[in-house]
């Protein structure tokens, strides 16, 4: 891949999904975006790189994009924040939303859907929907074809077999041919929607708990700071962010703050006052 080429294809990713692309990388490029410039009739991938840098057609951009985004995901995915979810942050705001019963849940960075549907399962075992409570769950991918996926959950054997407890397998999915299908029970209980990290999250609404794991490690720190400001303009006070056990918020942003208890849970901090003019 010429320089140029390379040039062109990893600012066009970066302004439209965040990821930063490295020249060792430039192999990821060829492999992910060969199958593309194919599809299009083009000879090569320079053929495409000169199309998107001349026309930029808004499909190719889509497509482009999409190719290139991570979408890794497993069923209960660590363990330790599914964990703190049932024992720590869904009691303490069970509490503080006792009068309105009602929380919202995001899962940011959905991939194919198995985070999200790990979360419903979760809350359905402990009993979290019982006493008249609505919970939304909302499940977002930068990806259109990786959100209709999420949608449909439906997962091989191998899919399943990662990080899915047998019980749960058994209680939650159905057998189709060689797949496994999500009850819909619990496929009902998520909306999956595309939605870009980088774009406006208003029309998601607000959430009380907002799950954004393994993500950030991909963006620059700039990125990973305007990412996270935009995150805490739609959570309250007293919301919960959870991120990756590679990820912090330390040194990147002011907008959440680390709670020592809760490992890789952050929380909403208030903003800072800004200083009268002229003084310090």
């Amino acid at each position: 891949m010429l320089p140029q080429d390379f040039e062109v294809l990893s600012r066009l990713v970066k302004a439209e999904s965040g990821l930063t692309l490295t020249p060792d990388k430039a192999y990821l490029l060829e492999t992910r975006l060969l199958p593309l410039a194919r599809k299009w009739k083009f000879d090569d991938l320079a053929q495409l790189t000169e199309s998107l840098r001349t026309h930029r057609d808004a499909t190719q951009v889509r497509e482009v994009t999409e190719a290139m985004t991570v979408n890794e995901s497993f069923f209960f995915r660590d363990v330790k924040p599914f964990d703190l979810l049932r024992e720590k942050l869904l009691p303490a705001l069970r509490v503080a939303r006792a009068a309105k019963r009602h929380l919202r849940i995001w899962s940011a960075a959905s991939s194919t859907g198995q985070e999200a549907y790990s979360i419903a399962m979760l809350l359905t075992e402990c009993g979290a929907y019982s006493d008249g409570w609505t919970i939304d769950i909302v499940g977002t991918d930068l990806s259109t074809e990786i959100v209709a996926r999420a949608g449909a959950g439906l997962y091989s054997s191998f899919e399943v077999q990662r990080g899915l407890p047998a019980k749960l397998l058994v209680k939650y999915f159905t057998r189709e041919a060689d797949h496994w299908q999500v009850a819909e029970s619990i496929r009902r209980r998520v909306r999956f929607s595309r939605h870009n990290l980088l774009h406006d999250p208003a029309p998601l609404g607000f959430f009380d708990i907002v799950f954004c794991r393994n993500v950030l490690i991909y963006f620059d720190v700039a990125t990973k700071a305007r990412v996270l400001h935009t995150v805490r303009q739609r959570m309250p006070a007293d919301g919960y962010l959870v991120l990756g056990g590679a990820e912090t918020v330390m040194g990147i942003s002011d907008s959440f703050a680390f709670v020592a208890e809760l490992p890789g849970v952050y929380v909403p901090s208030e903003p800072k006052a800004k200083s009268p003019s002229g003084t310090s």
